[in-house]
């Protein structure tokens, strides 16, 4: 209860003030003016209050500031080396954020004005670092410590309650987990480990239960950043340790049981640190953002599962010399890419063609230092 009400008054305190914050126009003015089509979310992970930073998306793809809203937890400062810090729910009523400093999960009711904190609770473990979402069902990966997954219901009314002996472990300590995910069904979580080179797949049950891991050998070296094509396609960027110029993608068939088959093993991108993965909306292309090239490399997805780099140069999109280009997303109706450049404090915007090609469209500065996840809608 004490949690709830200091929750309560986080939130008002955040709606009254925000307008004072680095994102400079009022909560969701921009949001509800003119039907905007949707709206990117990245959060500021700052120590002093983690907020989720919202842009409205205008028709062009291009994006204006519209708010800050309190996390009702803390952030790190500096980067979470993973994917999923700010997810959008299946149905895409709900936001959830991890807020690694304080080790909170935390969801927000997405509103066409803009966004509403309902709970923020423990995250089951040490530094929380990427969250998924299925059918109500929330785990979050927590990186610090030993590291695990542990799981929660998210209610109608956007209460987040623990999952009763859900929490299980990765494959050992001190693996670097790098994202957690549900598989597209439900069924199944996945897990990358960077350190181990490493590929953990729990099953879920219909009671939300996760199983013990499994833990499969990764095609390449430092699989990182992962996404879903159709059923059963896993995605997967491979850092390769930040190599110069060594990084891939591989991809994989995921079995009923959480079994991985090798599809296409490390693919080059031809460019440094692969490690965010995003899938078009139509299913046919995936994008990694090269975090030491200031690139993002697209692949055409084959109907097996293969993947062909797009470019030969592997540079499919570019956002520019030390950009640190990390998180990536696409919007709702698929028409935009939108990439969060740790180094260049911003997220630039690509239009999507159907042949898999990226035009800029824009970039919109000014995000604080530390900024961490981007989900877009």
């Amino acid at each position: 209860m004490r949690m709830r009400t200091a929750l309560a008054a986080a939130a008002a305190l955040a709606l009254a003030g925000c307008s004072d914050a680095a994102i400079s126009a009022p909560d969701g003015a921009l949001l509800a003016k003119g039907g905007n089509p949707g709206a990117v979310y990245v959060t500021s992970n700052s120590p002093a209050g983690n907020q989720v930073l919202a842009f409205a998306r205008s028709a062009d793809g291009t994006l204006s500031p519209a708010g800050a809203f309190a996390t009702g937890g803390t952030g790190t400062g500096s980067g979470l080396g993973s994917q999923g810090a700010v997810i959008l729910t299946d149905d895409g009523g709900w936001l959830l954020a991890v807020s690694a400093g304080s080790d909170h999960v935390s969801a927000f009711r997405v509103r066409p004005d803009g966004l509403v904190l309902t709970d923020a609770e423990p995250s089951g473990g040490d530094m929380p670092i990427s969250v998924t979402e299925h059918g109500g069902v929330v785990y979050v990966l927590n990186a610090g410590g030993a590291g695990n997954v542990s799981g929660f219901t998210l209610s109608p009314q956007g209460e987040l309650a623990p999952l009763a002996g859900s929490t299980r472990p990765l494959s050992a300590a001190g693996v670097g987990p790098a994202q957690v995910e549900f598989s597209p069904d439900g069924t199944v979580l996945v897990v990358t480990e960077k350190m181990t080179s490493r590929i953990d797949s729990y099953t879920v049950g219909t009671d939300g239960l996760a199983g013990a891991p499994v833990a499969h050998p990764s095609a390449g070296v430092t699989p990182f950043g992962f996404a879903f094509s159709g059923r059963d396609r896993l995605i997967v960027s491979e850092a390769f340790g930040g190599a110069p110029d060594a990084s891939a993608t591989s991809s994989y068939i995921l079995g009923s049981g959480g079994s991985l088959t090798t599809v296409s093993p490390s693919v080059p991108t031809t460019e440094t640190a692969a490690c965010w993965v995003a899938i078009s909306r139509d299913g046919r292309y995936a994008y990694t953002t090269n975090t030491g090239s200031g690139s993002v490399s697209g692949y055409s997805i084959g109907g097996d599962g293969t993947l062909t780099l797009l470019d030969a140069d592997g540079r499919t999109g570019v956002t520019g010399a030390g950009s640190t280009p990390i998180d990536e997303d696409f919007s709702r109706d698929g028409r935009f890419l939108y990439v969060l450049g740790a180094g260049s404090h911003a997220v630039h915007a690509f239009a999507f063609a159907s042949d898999g090609s990226l035009t800029p469209v824009g970039t919109t500065p000014g995000l604080p230092a530390g900024a961490v996840g981007l989900a877009a809608r």
